[in-house]
């Protein structure tokens, strides 16, 4: 396959798997902001440290921020000082009770989807994925600054 042809159809599968999210985000009753937050917390842990929520979700600092408000302003998570000056991110009984009608279930799909794909072809998948982010960074590097990052040489 030609590299422009494997390009259409990644840009492709991409964009097919971030509708498919969507999707599931709405039909659960949640943007795509809140479930990105909720999904971060069940799969990294709750509590977790805000600025792990943040580069789990994938979301901008403002737009988390943002949907961060509304889910505290519905009682479903609250922030917490941790020591020194960071702070965590909890959920409440009802954010929890969210989480497992939402998030959870998301995961769950996630998880039988895996479980039905033999060992060798979840490491392949996985070692590729993360081959493909790593090139990529480094491509990026030279075009600019990652946030957090230096420039590379």
């Amino acid at each position: 396959m030609e590299p422009q042809s494997s390009l259409n159809r990644f840009n492709y599968l991409l964009g097919e798997t971030e509708a498919l999210y969507h999707d599931l985000a709405q039909a659960l009753g949640l943007s795509d902001s809140a479930m990105r937050i909720l999904y971060a917390l069940c799969d990294g842990g709750d509590p977790s440290p805000l600025r792990e929520i943040l580069r789990r979700s994938g979301l901008s600092k403002q737009t988390a921020n943002s949907a961060l408000r509304k889910l505290e302003a519905q009682g479903l998570v609250y922030l917490e000082t941790m020591q020194g000056r960071g702070k965590q991110l909890c959920l409440t009984p009802a954010g929890r009770e969210l989480a497992d009608r939402t998030a959870m279930r998301v995961i769950g799909m996630e998880n039988r989807v895996f479980g039905g794909w033999q060992p060798g072809e979840v490491q392949q998948y996985l070692a590729l994925t993360e081959r493909f982010l790593e090139d990529m960074r480094q491509q990026a590097a030279d075009l600019v600054p990652l946030p957090g990052e230096g420039r590379r040489k």
